[in-house]
């Protein structure tokens, strides 16, 4: 039995110690917006956060997560008052949107350490991610505003 906290609540999952978190999210505790894309830990569609750190989940082994603190796309804020979603929105930032929960994971990690980024650092700290239909403008504007907005995750 693995006990971990998701979205700030305690929970416990009946999961082999080597099996990746992303299948414990999606297929046990119900936690979608967390997406499969490579399972190599290379795209980013699987990011969330492990105890404020931005962390792939299709390779990160339950073992890992053992009394730690996860956060997931569900958990930055369900009413959308994050200011890394404030801004996705603002700037309609989505395409196809299969990538936006890795990547605004990503942002708000960034944002966390990085209060006020430059253009340097925004593609140094999100070059992991990758979207298929190249909203990466938009993606760069959003987290400039979301700094702006004074993001914290």
């Amino acid at each position: 039995m693995m006990k971990f906290t998701l979205n700030g609540k305690p929970v416990s999952v009946e999961a082999e110690a080597d099996m990746p978190l992303l299948w414990a999210l999606r297929d046990m505790l119900g936690m979608t917006g967390t997406k499969y894309g490579c399972g190599m830990a290379l795209c980013g569609a699987c990011t969330v956060h492990l105890d404020g750190q931005a962390v792939r989940a299709c390779t990160l082994p339950m073992s890992m997560v053992e009394g730690k603190q996860v956060t997931t796309i569900e958990g930055l804020a369900s009413d959308a008052s994050h200011p890394v979603q404030q801004a996705w929105q603002s700037h309609n930032v989505p395409q196809c949107g299969y990538c936006q929960s890795g990547q605004m994971m990503s942002a708000a990690a960034l944002l966390a350490k990085h209060p006020n980024p430059d253009d340097k650092t925004i593609d140094e700290q999100m070059q992991g991610n990758i979207c298929r239909c190249g909203t990466y403008p938009r993606i760069k504007a959003a987290i400039k505003t979301a700094a702006k907005l004074g993001a914290k995750s």
